[in-house]
């Protein structure tokens, strides 16, 4: 700037003096003091100076620093125009005995002024001067928010004017002067309440004073306070409550404005203006719970909250019921659960442990122990209005059988899907092995996500080599372990079932566990079929042979045969097949009369008729020959005489009629001759010289 190189110019002018006064070895004392004040009032836009009066020593320079920046550089007497900075120009002006002038001073020109005079051979001196620029104070008004708040961090009462500055402002609370403390804080055109309350409310003023005026204001301040903390209570005052019962909640508090109420039941809304009183009639169990009441004051937006738990009870539902599962196939953990109910059933294994207990839904996990296995432990389920009680009994894998299922994929490629389940509790975890080595999932083996089932992939069927199989079922409490070999095709328990007619039959087959089959081949012998109009595929032959009449999936385990003749003889059996691998037939099941006859034969059996029936004749009479005279040896009147001949002669004609006696399966009539015989007399012989006539009729009876 040009200022600062004039600046330069004249330091080296001074310096050069300076250095001509030290040669010549003058020595003198250069003072400099204001002609008036040295703090200076001054109201904005009127003319003032800082006087300095200087006179009477050639070339002497006055510089002026408005703190430390210099303003106005000037030699006395110099023609020369004072070197002022451009920005300056319009107000600053050095006089001719070097005091500085203000020309309608702004307010901005309020500072710390210095003035350095400098007179050759007498050295520099310095004074220093405190211009304070102030403007008439009008128009002063406060303002502040709405109302004060009861507990609020601060409330703040500012102030405003028109135009002026301020030199000094006090406040007043009710006629009282406000210091600055703990409670109130004055600062820069504000008054601030710190943690305001009901007692701050009132007429609050503020005084603005500066030298040349003074203004007030005032304002009443209203403080907001409460809702104080609620009161709530329910009537009748009881512990708890049963279902159907009926009472009010009330709730009440201080505050202004008056707080509104509103109630909420848990995280529920009631009501936004249900008042004071909350009536509940016939409560429910659900109803029971946490109800809370909130005062909102509508102008400070303070709230305050109160709650109240309403207990209503009510018995669990059902009963309680128990399980056992496993962990890690390792420990064995007890569940108990006795749903609903308030409060929650309290539940506990006092046989596994009298220090562990669980509300509704409880469990314990026990190290397994043979002790543990086929045990049955309770659970004792207390709830204030009933007991009740559960049983449940852990136990090791039974023995089981292995169940195989045989399926065929997209490519035609077996697949083999082996299911191994042992009754246990908790239920069994099934491991695979093949051979001595454990199965893992991989594209050829696959475990289902229960274990149970191992399924084998594109199985080769080619040859069917023998390989064992090895599933484990286990839990915590044992294990049970079943080897196999799965088999080729087969069958058991083939069986034939025809309708009444003849003309249909039901043919069912079983496979062995293990066995693999894809299919089956229904086969017949014997004539053809009347007709083919059923869905499956029947197919006519010469009945010499078995022909192949239907194809069957290997799932399935029975096939119906239509359109037979019932006069005629079928035979069937079933082939199984895994792919093109066939295995044994089942056994032949034969439907029908029987096998049909030549000519010759029948001829000969019709000669042979009249002659078989002849020979039965014959031998028919023989028999009865023979038997008659066994009859007649047999029933010869023994001793007495007397006695057994009268009685057999009075019984003859009153017994059986002689027609009867012709009846070919009738038995032989008892001899009441020998029942009534004396033992002496049953050991005695007939003798020799009694008529045997009589005998005979006797015997004939």
């Amino acid at each position: 700037m040009m200022w600062l190189e004039e600046f330069r110019r004249l330091s080296k002018v001074f310096l050069a003096i300076v250095l001509i006064f030290a040669l010549q070895g003058a020595h003198t004392e250069l003072l400099v003091s204001a002609a008036g004040p040295t703090e200076v009032n001054a109201v904005a836009g009127r003319n003032v100076t800082l006087a300095t009066p200087f006179s009477g020593a050639p070339d002497t320079s006055v510089i002026w620093l408005m703190g430390d920046v210099p303003v106005a550089i000037w030699i006395i007497d110099s023609l020369t125009p004072a070197n002022i900075p451009e920005n300056h120009t319009d107000v600053l002006k050095i006089e001719p005995n070097g005091s500085l002038t203000f020309v309608n001073v702004p307010l901005g020109y309020s500072s710390n002024y210095t003035v350095e005079v400098t007179v050759s051979g007498l050295g520099k001196s310095l004074a220093t001067f405190t211009l304070r620029v102030f403007e008439i104070i009008q128009n002063v008004t406060l303002s502040s928010a709405k109302f004060a708040v009861e507990g609020a961090d601060r409330f703040t009462l500012s102030y405003s004017m028109l135009q002026g500055v301020v030199e000094r402002q006090t406040w007043f609370v009710n006629g009282t002067e406000i210091n600055t403390n703990s409670h109130y804080s004055v600062e820069k055109q504000s008054l601030v309440i710190l943690r305001p309350n009901r007692r701050d409310a009132g007429q609050y003023m503020v005084s603005l004073t500066n030298p040349f005026s003074s203004e007030t204001a005032h304002m009443n301040v209203a403080v907001l306070y409460g809702p104080d903390d609620p009161k709530l209570e329910a009537h009748p005052a009881q512990p708890f409550y049963e279902s159907g019962d009926s009472l009010n909640l009330s709730c009440e508090a201080e505050g202004f404005p008056k707080p509104t109420v509103k109630w909420a039941f848990g995280d529920q809304t009631l009501s936004e203006s249900l008042g004071q009183v909350l009536n509940l009639t016939n409560i429910q169990t659900s109803q029971g719970g946490n109800y809370t009441c909130t005062l909102l004051n509508n102008e400070s937006k303070e709230e305050r909250h109160k709650s109240i738990i309403l207990k209503v009870y009510e018995r669990p539902s059902g009963s309680s019921m128990c399980y056992v599962q496993s962990v890690n196939n390792v420990t064995l953990q007890y569940y108990c659960r006795w749903a609903g109910g308030t409060p929650e059933a309290q539940l506990s294994f006092l046989a596994l442990s009298n220090m562990s207990s669980g509300a509704g839904n409880f469990s314990l996990t026990v190290t397994a122990t043979d002790d543990l296995d086929g045990k049955t432990v309770t659970c004792q389920a207390f709830h204030p209005l009933e007991q009740d009680k559960c049983n449940i009994t852990a136990s090791s894998p039974v023995k089981f059988l292995p169940a195989v299922k045989t399926t065929v994929d997209a490519d035609d490629k077996i697949a083999v899907t082996i299911h191994c389940v042992s009754e246990a509790t908790p239920q069994a975890v099934v491991s695979w092995s093949k051979g001595g080595e454990a199965v893992t999932n991989g594209s050829t083996y696959q475990i289902s996500t229960d274990t149970t089932q191992l399924k084998i992939s594109d199985y080769n069927v080619t040859s069917f080599h023998l390989q064992n199989y090895t599933c484990v079922c286990s839990n915590p409490l044992g294990s049970q372990k079943r080897e196999f070999q799965l088999r080729r095709p087969s069958i058991s328990d083939f069986s034939g079932l025809p309708n009444q007619e003849g003309t249909v039959v039901r043919l069912s087959w079983e496979v062995p566990p293990t066995s693999v089959v894809t299919g089956f081949d229904i086969q017949m012998k014997g004539p053809d079929l009347v007709t083919d109009n059923s869905n499956d595929t029947q197919t006519r032959g010469s009945s010499d042979k078995f022909r192949t009449i239907q194809h069957r999936p290997g799932s399935v385990r029975s096939a119906d045969i239509f359109n037979l003749d019932p006069k005629s003889t079928y035979r069937f059996r079933v082939i199984p097949k895994a792919l093109m691998i066939v295995g044994e037939p089942s056994e032949i099941h034969r439907i029908g009369p029987g096998e049909g006859l030549s000519g010759p034969a029948i001829a000969g059996i019709a000669a042979g008729i009249p002659c078989s029936l002849l020979f039965l004749l014959l031998l028919g009479g023989f028999i009865y020959l023979c038997v008659y005279c066994h009859k007649n040896r047999s029933r010869q009147t023994r001793y007495p005489v007397s006695r057994a001949v009268e009685k057999a002669i009075t019984i003859q004609p009153d017994t059986i009629p002689p027609h009867n006696l012709l009846t070919g399966g009738l038995k032989s009539l008892p001899d009441y001759n020998r029942l009534q015989q004396t033992p002496s007399e049953r050991s005695v012989a007939l003798p020799s010289f009694v008529p045997p006539a009589p005998v005979r009729v006797a015997t004939t009876v």
